[in-house]
């Protein structure tokens, strides 16, 4: 679990960060993205391959790598002084977190062999998330209000220094028996599958359609198909592709990319519009979302005994369909919310989001040969890890194109403080705090009012990913028990 915790404070610490990061190095809209979206991003391009790797050389040996790089790299990245810096250390943290998710949940599938036993485990490594995402916005904001925003990096060092210690004495070593060799072209394949793709949705999403978004998009897939004909080549594949033809599998993965999407695109806004624009400190920001976060701790614990009893074709659509109203309470305000609704919105998504992602991720390890555990549990953490690029690429590209085309800049501002206010939110406050006081309040207001634009949009998005994944749960699992 020290991992599981580990990133996830991570994440969310991350998101609160964002407003001091953008104030302090000045970054263009487009460099905040990538920075937001570069660890995912890398991520999800070598989670297969890290995953099958920890299925050869042992998944409890690939944890502790990871975690030895996953911190030195944190405390490089706490001492970094530029955006340039921060993105490269951020795809340094994708490289070795690759190593951590899917050791800690293929671990589970070795270690509890009995079905019942192994549903509760995951609900309790699903609650791991949901706990470091509760304790990343109180801790950080405690640390943004006293500390440099460096100092969120750090926490990962208390987090893995008593893993590295406590893991080889409490955690069994398992990999596959027969792993086979490993197939360098296969590892490439899958990389320049992915990371095309994700940077083509992520052009097509600011420029709209053009030659410049779809043609990454177009190389990807092209990429992606030989890569599944070299898997149904290979006798030993880095990814056995038959798991995709069981609908209990593919379908969870589908609901995690979806549900995953839309979440992680709300917390990109919710986090701004909580401290920028209703003007709360890291902290008091971060306790909004804290009754949301500890819903969805609940319910995935809760909805251990139901699914025992009640198909997941049923489980899944119906707790996504309570997410499905938080996200709509945020657009029915057309962005105009104040801290009480964005909080009980986030209720009624952690509710949802928590109930399905414990089901679904259960049937994923369920449904995979335990031998093939590292590779069925990294598909899992691929969904996860592309539904983050993707909200934050399609959603949050989505809220700055807005705010872009609907802030109105005050005259008298130099060509570098038309630049920073133009492109974010956070910019608008810093040069906000270099103008008279009319000028000030007239930039804060109509930047305000252009960030909240774009939040109705977003979150009606918010809904059709999050109904979409409803609709996935109900066809595709419904053969599912």
């Amino acid at each position: 679990m020290m991992p599981v915790l580990l990133v996830s404070i991570d994440n969310t610490v991350l998101n609160f960060a964002l407003p001091a990061i953008s104030e302090a190095t000045q970054p263009s809209g487009t460099q905040l993205l990538w920075m937001v979206d570069i660890y995912p991003l890398v991520l999800a391009g070598l989670l297969v391959s890290m995953g099958s790797l920890g299925d050869r050389i042992g998944r409890r040996k690939l944890l502790l790598i990871g975690s030895a790089g996953f911190g030195v790299v944190s405390v490089v990245a706490a001492f970094t002084p530029s955006i340039e810096g921060l993105i490269i250390a951020r795809a340094a943290l994708g490289f070795f977190g690759a190593m951590l998710m899917p050791s800690t949940l293929s671990l589970l599938r070795s270690i509890f062999t009995d079905r019942d036993e192994r549903r509760l485990a995951i609900a309790v490594w699903a609650t791991g998330f949901a706990v470091g995402s509760a304790l990343g916005p109180i801790v950080g904001g405690v640390l943004l209000e006293h500390f440099a925003w460096g100092s969120v990096f750090l926490i990962a060092v208390p987090l893995l220094l008593p893993l590295l210690v406590c893991a080889p004495l409490l955690v069994p070593e398992s990999r596959d028996p027969h792993p086979g060799r490993i197939d360098p072209l296969s590892i490439a394949l899958s990389l320049v599958t992915m990371l095309p793709i994700v940077y083509g949705i992520k052009a097509v999403a600011e420029n709209g359609l053009s030659l410049v978004g779809l043609a990454p998009v177009v190389a990807g897939l092209v990429f992606g198909v030989l890569f599944v004909r070299r898997q149904k080549r290979l006798t030993t594949p880095l990814l056995d592709m038959t798991l995709f033809r069981r609908g209990a599998f593919s379908g969870a993965v589908g609901v995690n990319l979806l549900s995953v999407t839309a979440l992680v695109g709300c917390l990109f806004f919710i986090s701004q519009h909580l401290q920028l624009v209703l003007g709360m400190s890291p902290l008091n920001a971060g306790l909004v979302l804290v009754p949301g976060l500890g819903a969805m701790i609940v319910a995935g614990l809760l909805v251990v005994p139901v699914a025992r009893r009640v198909r997941p074709s049923i489980v899944v659509p119906l707790a996504l369909t309570v997410s499905a109203s938080g996200f709509a309470l945020i657009a029915l305000s057309g962005g105009q919310i104040d801290a009480g609704g964005l909080a009980l919105a986030f209720v009624l998504l952690g509710v949802g989001i928590g109930a399905a992602e414990t089901v679904s991720n259960e049937l994923i390890v369920a449904s995979a040969p335990a031998e093939k555990a590292g590779a069925a549990s990294a598909v899992s953490e691929t969904a996860y890890e592309l539904g983050a690029v993707l909200g934050t690429a399609i959603l949050g590209t989505i809220l700055t194109a807005s705010y872009r085309s609907n802030v109105i800049l005050p005259d008298g501002l130099t060509a570098a403080q038309q630049h920073s206010a133009g492109e974010t939110l956070g910019g608008a406050v810093t040069v906000a705090s270099q103008l008279p006081t009319d000028a000030a309040a007239q930039l804060l207001d109509s930047a305000r009012h252009a960030f909240d634009s774009g939040v109705g949009v977003s979150a009606w998005i918010g809904v059709g990913l999050v109904v979409s994944a409803a609709l996935v749960g109900a066809i595709a699992l419904r053969r599912a028990r």
